[in-house]
């Protein structure tokens, strides 16, 4: 039987993670699968997948945000196959900016201006669907470290945006 790897939280900080991965057993691993999870309120999972090469690693994951709960999970690649997932969670330190205001406007009937108030020197994610459901799952997004981006979008459609 493959045992899980051993995730071990090494430090956070505000905007950081550092972790290790380890077997506990003689099995030879060729790298890790880990997977980062995140919740923007209540409508949108965000994810960030790293491949590790090798048997044991230190890893930092870096541009993330302040006072969030963060879900890592890994599995070990080996010479025997993939091994069962492992899990831990943490909460980076400080302060959880203050969500953004954000105007959605249409321009004509292909675009809409969206404008938010919030710190400058970040980057911002939009997100827009036309249901609830499609901005949890899968929905249309856009970056930016502005605090404006004009959207194209369907006519005849009804849109929710979320930054």
């Amino acid at each position: 039987v493959i045992p899980p790897p051993v995730i071990h939280i090494e430090g956070y900080s505000e905007d950081s993670i550092s972790f290790s991965l380890k077997m506990t057993s003689n099995i030879k691993v060729s790298g890790y699968i880990v997977n980062i999870y995140w919740t923007f309120d209540a409508h949108r999972q965000e994810k960030r997948t790293l491949m590790v090469e090798g048997e044991k690693s230190i890893q930092k994951v870096a541009n993330l945000t302040a006072h969030t709960p963060y879900e890592i999970s890994a599995w070990a690649k080996t010479e025997l196959g993939d091994s069962p997932l492992s899990f831990v969670h943490v909460v980076t330190r400080g302060t959880r900016p203050a969500s953004p205001s954000l105007k959605a406007k249409a321009i004509n009937q292909t675009a809409v201006e969206c404008s938010w108030t919030g710190p400058r020197n970040v980057v911002y994610g939009i997100f827009y669907a036309t249901s609830f459901l499609e901005l949890y799952r899968s929905p249309h997004s856009t970056t930016t470290s502005s605090h404006n981006v004009t959207v194209l979008v369907q006519r005849d459609e009804q849109y929710l945006f979320l930054v």
